[in-house]
């Protein structure tokens, strides 16, 4: 009897980290549409400092536990009763101090809820006062941290008309922020960041534009995939998609986020978990396979108000509007460039494996489909049927 040719070690691991790879982009959504970010703004003006801290309810809940009946829906007086320990909470892992200047002891005024794109927010008006006049402020933040690794801080600090951002994670709790004479360009690449960031966790645009790669390597032809002739129209074709998408959002973002357009959240939310799915659907039953850069773009549209939300909730200082936003874009680029490099490279590798047209290709499609197709349910319906 003869042996089955065994798969050549170099094309096994080329086939693990295909999978390694959509596995991750795939299992990651199924948790939630919106990781974990809180909105903390603060004022400087010589010695005082004002802010307003913007916390999900969802967030609060699992770490200090505001459903006091257990029955999964919070209301007003559920969480008027944890006031002071939701302030508690909070000032526990917020601290102010100036360089060299000593700390600057934070209080709550008051408390509100506010709605953002992804749900009811905690509002916390907060006031400190410094020992002295703050030219370089010291930001300590450890906000659910040791619960939720993946949780940012997202930080605008104003001072008269100049305007600075900040992103806090685990490995950047600390921070010193220059309050005087910010730079503009400091800001341009601070809003490049949160471009980056943003598309990095935004895992139904990164789905989209996955469902949309996956066939680029490949061609239709006698009713079924067929590995790819060569890169070069591979990359030919990615380009094409890219290019497209980056082009239809970069108009909505825009407009959405000048306040030309508005459209509801829900709806938005929802046409962005359709996008996914019908990309993921023509892989498994090709729709438009001739026309994905055609449907880039026409999804891209709607991407754009899902990209516009996090600046909305995040804020865009009047005095650099124009470059904030342009920095924003050039992150969310950034973002999507680094996906192509890592995904095009191992998909092209692959492109004339079985594994590559029925495991990664078919399969993934649709796992990306079922996953597309429960947030659409949970969207449209405002359901929860995911973990």
């Amino acid at each position: 009897m003869m042996a089955r040719p065994q798969a050549s070690a170099p094309a096994s691991l080329l086939r693990a980290w295909l999978l390694a790879l959509l596995l991750a982009l795939c299992a990651a959504p199924a948790m939630a549409h919106k990781p974990s970010d809180s909105y903390l703004s603060l004022t400087v003006n010589g010695q005082q400092v004002d802010g307003q801290w913007d916390i999900a309810l969802r967030d609060l809940d699992m770490a200090i536990g505001l459903d006091a009946d257990g029955n999964g829906a919070l209301t007003w007086n559920e969480v008027r009763a944890k006031h002071g320990d939701i302030a508690a909470y909070a000032l526990s892992r917020l601290k102010l101090a100036v360089r060299d200047g000593g700390a600057c002891p934070l209080i709550v005024t008051t408390h509100l809820l506010d709605d953002h794109s992804d749900g009811a927010y905690a509002v916390l008006k907060l006031q400190a006062r410094c020992p002295v006049d703050v030219s370089t402020l010291d930001v300590d933040y450890a906000l659910l941290f040791d619960i939720d690794p993946q949780h940012k801080g997202l930080l605008r600090l104003e001072n008269g008309a100049l305007t600075s951002t900040a992103i806090f994670a685990p490995d950047s709790a600390h921070q010193s922020l220059q309050v005087a004479g910010a730079s503009r360009w400091r800001q341009f690449f601070d809003y490049v960041r949160h471009g980056v960031w943003h598309i990095w966790i935004g895992f139904d645009h990164i789905l989209f534009l996955l469902s949309l790669l996956l066939p680029a390597v490949l061609v239709w032809r006698d009713g079924a995939w067929h590995g790819g002739a060569g890169l070069r129209a591979a990359v030919i074709d990615v380009l094409k998609i890219v290019t497209a998408f980056t082009l239809a959002h970069s108009i909505t973002l825009s407009l959405a986020t000048l306040g030309v357009l508005a459209l509801p959240s829900r709806l938005v939310e929802s046409a962005i978990a359709a996008s996914v799915a019908l990309a993921a659907l023509n892989n498994i039953w090709p729709l438009f396979q001739r026309r994905r850069a055609l449907a880039a773009f026409a999804f891209g549209l709607i991407h754009g108000f899902g990209f516009a939300s996090v600046l909305l909730d995040l804020g865009l200082p009047a005095s650099s509007l124009l470059l904030s936003l342009v920095g924003f874009n050039a992150g969310v680029e950034l973002g999507q460039l680094c996906i192509v490099a890592l995904f095009l490279p191992l998909a092209f590798a692959a492109r004339n494996s079985l594994f590559y047209r029925k495991a990664v290709l078919h399969g993934g499609s649709a796992l990306i489909l079922v996953i597309a197709l429960l947030w659409l349910a949970e969207r449209a319906l405002n359901l929860k049927i995911l973990p």
